[in-house]
């Protein structure tokens, strides 16, 4: 398989960023080289320091990290990332890599572990997956600050009804949590599913999840019903 054919036809894999952190620069040269040919940006870097201080790309993007550097630990870099969340996948490399090692980083969130030597099909399949990977969480980030603005259009009383109904009660319990009566709630749910932009029950319930508003712990049939 030749790197046109990993490539071709695939926006993100066209048009995708590869960072790089590793100190050899036999390797940072290579890599570079090897990406460059599948029409990806490559940026490199010699050490985590330089990464920190760049500028990082708005398009869909990963990380590709040497586990053993000069100057600090790739696994705990990695956890750095994590914590500061800087949400970018990570591909990482070593030449000494053990299974402990692999399961550490596979932990923290890494979405593929090369050892090397490495052939140049593994390396850009490992990259295009963290590409697909990287457009999937900005997708999901587009639609979380869609969706937040949307809620912040609902008055404190639908919030309130958009809560109960995604927690899966019935029109007449939500009035009787809320003390409003039946055509109160019917008024503020239609309001809510305009204003979501809802189509059906399960849209809204989506939006709350996204949201994290739903009261799980709510049940539609109480021991009263």
């Amino acid at each position: 398989m030749t790197n046109k054919d990993l490539h071709e036809g695939s926006t993100t894999r066209r048009h995708g960023h590869v960072l790089i952190i590793d100190d050899d620069g036999g390797i940072r040269a290579s890599l570079d080289s090897l990406f460059r040919s599948a029409d990806l940006h490559v940026t490199a870097f010699s050490d985590p320091s330089e990464f920190l201080e760049a500028t990082l790309p708005d398009a869909p993007s990963c990380l590709v990290l040497d586990v053993r550097l000069r100057t600090s630990d790739g696994l705990e870099f990695q956890k750095y990332l994590l914590e500061s969340e800087i949400n970018m996948p990570v591909i990482i490399i070593t030449g000494h890599g053990d299974i402990p090692m692999t399961v550490k980083g596979m932990k923290a969130g890494a979405v593929d572990f090369l050892a090397k030597p490495f052939t140049d099909e593994a390396m850009l399949r490992a990259v295009f997956d963290a590409l697909e990977v990287s457009k999937y969480r900005a997708d999901e980030q587009r639609r979380l600050a869609e969706t937040r603005l949307l809620y912040a259009t609902l008055s404190p009383r639908e919030k309130e009804v958009m809560s109960l109904v995604a927690s899966g009660l019935m029109n007449k319990q939500i009035a009787g949590e809320l003390d409003l009566s039946l055509i109160t709630v019917k008024i503020h749910r239609a309001n809510v599913m305009r204003k979501m932009a809802a189509q059906s029950l399960a849209d809204l319930v989506r939006l709350a999840d996204l949201l994290n508003i739903r009261d799980r712990a709510i049940s539609r049939f109480s021991p009263n019903d």
